[in-house]
């Protein structure tokens, strides 16, 4: 029986910035609700019936009070466990390491739990209605197995529905070939709009001029189940390297993972461009812009408040 697309929402960096639990983690809709739950709503809407949420053990009671409950009514819900010491033998976590090792690190441990194809975000993106209808329908329409080049998928946005309006961003600047297919994404750093009007940032090492209507990479993917296999592979490769050079920051990062998948010829990323404004809150300035945003929404009819009964 063909499996159907799971959600896969990486948490385990949530509230980091508010200390160690989710409690303090703000409202931004009119009845409170956090940016995570807007798009559990778009998942839903778009025909996502599971959701693996990957946390730390430490957010465990307060998720699951917070959050886990109240969505258990609309979703399968499974739960995955992001520790910095959980690394494969012989490799070891230093002892003065902070943070886990990044992205790639998060789905493979949420590896147990997925069985088909998934999709991927981050917990504290609003990412909009489109970009699930796209991602959803990408994964359900792909084939049980594919042989060659594995077809994988990943949310394009317009830079400029991208920006903050306090501060510089960072955003993986996205090349493509003729047919719309991922070449290559450049982690750009320092983006911004500038008082002439153009849209600047710096990539390697260099400032460069950035197309506001081109497209960027936002961290939401599409894959099929043999990422996981991949990623599994990379990461002692990753871990040895990391180990010796940089073990304190280093991090295994999921467009790291995929741009050597494409190098490699082992995967083909379709980018599915969304008109959607990305919101998110980078700067504490952006919050009131933010619950503007979605209290304009409620007031148009996009979303019921409270999003969840």
């Amino acid at each position: 029986m063909k499996k159907k697309p799971v959600l896969v929402v990486m948490a385990a960096g949530i509230g980091s910035r508010f200390g160690q639990g989710i409690k303090q983690l703000a409202g931004v809709g009119p009845s409170g609700e956090i940016i995570m739950d807007y798009s559990l709503y778009d998942a839903r809407e778009a025909g996502f019936e599971k959701v693996v949420f990957i946390i730390r053990h430490a957010l465990e009671k307060d998720f699951i009070e917070i959050i886990g409950n109240r969505v258990e009514k609309y979703f399968d819900v499974a739960y995955a466990f992001q520790e910095k010491e959980e690394l494969p033998a012989p490799f070891v976590c230093p002892a003065e390491r902070v943070k886990p090792w990044g992205t790639g690190h998060a789905i493979l441990a949420a590896k147990d739990l997925i069985d088909g194809p998934f999709a991927v975000i981050n917990a504290d993106d609003y990412y909009g209605k489109t970009a699930f209808r796209v991602i959803y329908d990408f994964l359900n329409d792909l084939p049980e197995a594919v042989n060659g080049p594995q077809p994988y998928a990943m949310a394009g946005f317009i830079v400029k529905n991208t920006l903050s309006d306090n501060g510089e961003v960072t955003r993986g600047i996205c090349v493509q070939d003729p047919s719309g297919k991922l070449v290559e994404i450049h982690e750009t750093k320092g983006i911004a709009r500038r008082e002439d009007g153009s849209v600047t940032g710096t990539f390697d090492g260099q400032k460069i001029v950035i197309d506001p209507e081109g497209l960027v990479s936002m961290n939401m993917w599409g894959f099929t189940h043999t990422l996981l296999d991949e990623l599994e592979k990379g990461f002692g490769v990753f871990l040895k390297d990391a180990l010796e050079k940089d073990p304190l920051k280093a991090e295994y990062l999921l467009p790291m993972v995929v741009d050597q998948l494409l190098k490699e010829g082992k995967a083909s990323v379709s980018v599915l461009p969304t008109p959607d404004t990305w919101f998110g809150i980078t700067y504490a300035e952006d919050k009131a812009s933010v619950t503007e945003e979605f209290r304009k929404m409620a007031d148009e009819g996009k979303y019921p408040t409270p999003l969840f009964r």
